[in-house]
């Protein structure tokens, strides 16, 4: 398909240990469209972020990385840290969780988002912090030329990851990955920052990979929804199929946990925590903490199930969880 930008397929991720080897991810495949948003969700550990460094060749250099990561059609595994230079911040850009450990303390904001042009661009250095300027009013930093100057540590949180937000925008680019951009942000800053990662994709055109543990900003910012647990892919699909029709324990337990507004249900927390990636349980993964675990979730871990055309899920009784709530079967 023409519009495919970045495809996924059958990735690997593993971290070799003196206890043993360290599965990290386990067969994920994905693709993203031009224009759309995929929201991966998960709880810590479940491989959300390893996913998204090992397709940007940004982990260490002992991972063993395996399977296909295509950006239009141009396999990214396997390539030199210099060729992939050329695709990082160009073509596929990321907004990683921490702001303070994505910019340089030494170096002037300014500096840093007109750096993020010439790396990749024949123009000036004038035309380069022109543009700099440009993006930090776009991404809402209040007193923009003024901020120019401003090092790192002289800004909030929620400012310094506007500015990586910004120096995510500077060459346009048609894939961005957001890892956890809201993380320890109150909630005020995080719709500030989650406004400028909007204002990112309506501006540059660019398709949103965002990683997070929080399903309300799901909601909110994405189309399409893959949730990971024990490093592979447990239920993908629409937004609206996978939040009014869940067929998978863990996304019901999930959406349980979320406290809502505008309803009076009591939450219903999943026990339990998630398995070790040195140590993992025979069968399904989530069997240990499923309130419908059943001998043959412990003989055979569930592929992904076809639950609808475009709706997946990795229960071996996933036809059971038609219609049926986080409260029936989490207690």
């Amino acid at each position: 398909m023409t519009d495919v930008l970045l495809e996924v397929e059958n990735l690997t991720v593993e971290f070799p240990t003196d206890d043993g080897v360290v599965t990290a991810v386990r067969g994920v495949s994905y693709e993203l469209r031009q224009g759309e948003s995929l929201g991966i969700v998960g709880e810590s550990g479940s491989g959300k972020s390893v996913t998204s460094m090992a397709i940007l060749g940004l982990l260490p250099k002992n991972a063993r990385v395996s399977g296909s990561v295509r950006f239009r059609g141009e396999e990214l595994l396997g390539r030199s840290d210099s060729e992939l230079s050329g695709f990082r911040g160009r073509k596929i850009a990321m907004v990683f969780q921490d702001p303070l450990a994505s910019l340089n303390p030494v170096y002037t904001i300014g500096d840093q988002i007109a750096e993020a042009m010439l790396a990749h661009n024949p123009v000036s250095k004038q035309v380069a912090h022109a543009r700099a300027l440009e993006l930090l009013e776009l991404v809402g930093i209040p007193n923009a030329k003024q901020r120019m100057g401003a090092y790192p540590h002289e800004l909030s949180g929620g400012m310094k990851q506007r500015v990586v937000i910004a120096i995510a925008m500077a060459n346009n680019p048609d894939v961005i990955i957001a890892d956890e951009p809201t993380t320890a942000l109150d909630v005020t800053v995080q719709a500030q920052v989650l406004e400028a990662l909007e204002a990112a994709r309506e501006i540059t055109g660019a398709a949103l990979v965002l990683i997070t543990h929080d399903l309300g900003v799901i909601a909110g910012h994405a189309n399409r929804l893959c949730v990971m647990y024990a490093g592979r892919l447990v239920e993908t699909g629409s937004v609206d199929d996978i939040f009014y029709a869940p067929r998978m324990p863990y996304t019901l337990g999930l959406l349980g946990s979320l406290p809502r507004i505008d309803s009076k249900t009591r939450l219903t927390p999943i026990v339990g925590s998630p398995p070790s990636a040195l140590n993992m349980p025979p069968g399904c993964p989530f069997g240990p903490r499923c309130p419908m675990f059943a001998a043959k979730c412990e003989a055979e871990e569930p592929p992904l199930y076809y639950a609808t055309p475009d709706h997946h899920a990795a229960c071996h009784f996933h036809q059971r969880l038609i219609d049926v709530k986080p409260g029936e079967i989490f207690q």
